[in-house]
């Protein structure tokens, strides 16, 4: 394969069933690279198998994963998108041609679900909340803090990010934003995922995931 203008991080623990789809549907010019969280379903495997780089990460986290990720990662711009089957990469030049042109610092998809199904009320309205808590840190007008995004591969390393659980993201949009960068959103379809979120798929989940954000953003 040419030299990628993109490598698109995905954070894997257990998503054999879903890598195959997600694979095969890289736009043109994107790397995959996979960080495998420890997965035991043969997760790595299948993903090398498919021309993906994997990067092992011993350290269990959302964020650990991702910025194993994005240490490894060598292309320009760098695109974060979670393993699950949950968003179509096909959809992924919306968030990364603006960034890839100069017009956009950090772009971030905004999920909007094919049916009601797809997004349970909580999770929805906690997002919600979560949300308007960054427009009031940051003065960023953003209705989702969805898993899809892109930016510059050094300016984001440039923002030290510290963060290795669920309040990556929102840590990622709290420095970007303190750093003066541009950032925006746009729709993407957001799809019935693969399997149980590993994040959110239990309420016990759902509430460590906001209390990691909740630090950040108090932080």
């Amino acid at each position: 394969m040419a030299v990628a203008e993109v490598d698109l991080i995905l954070p894997c623990l257990n998503e054999a069933a879903a890598l195959p789809w997600v694979l095969g549907r890289l736009p043109d010019g994107v790397r995959a690279v996979v960080a495998d969280n420890g997965s035991t379903d043969g997760s790595a495997e299948i993903a090398a198998s498919l021309g993906a780089l994997v990067v092992p990460c011993k350290l269990r986290g959302y964020g650990a994963a991702c910025h194993a990720g994005l240490e490894a990662s060598t292309a320009p711009v760098v695109a974060f998108l979670d393993a699950d089957a949950s968003l179509d990469p096909q959809q992924l030049v919306r968030v990364t041609a603006p960034v890839l042109a100069g017009q956009i610092d950090l772009m971030l998809g905004r999920r909007r679900p094919v049916s009601r199904s797809v997004w349970p009320w909580h999770l929805r309205l906690a997002n919600a909340e979560l949300s308007r808590r960054i427009r009031r840190r940051t003065g960023v007008l953003l209705r989702d803090l969805g898993p899809m995004r892109a930016a510059r591969r050094e300016a984001l390393l440039g923002l030290d990010l510290r963060d290795r659980r669920s309040g990556y993201p929102v840590e990622t949009v709290v420095k970007a934003a303190d750093a003066g960068w541009r950032i925006a959103e746009v729709d993407v379809d957001y799809l019935p995922r693969s399997g149980r979120s590993k994040v959110t798929g239990t309420p016990l989940g759902a509430a460590r995931a906001v209390l990691d954000m909740s630090k950040v953003l108090s932080a």
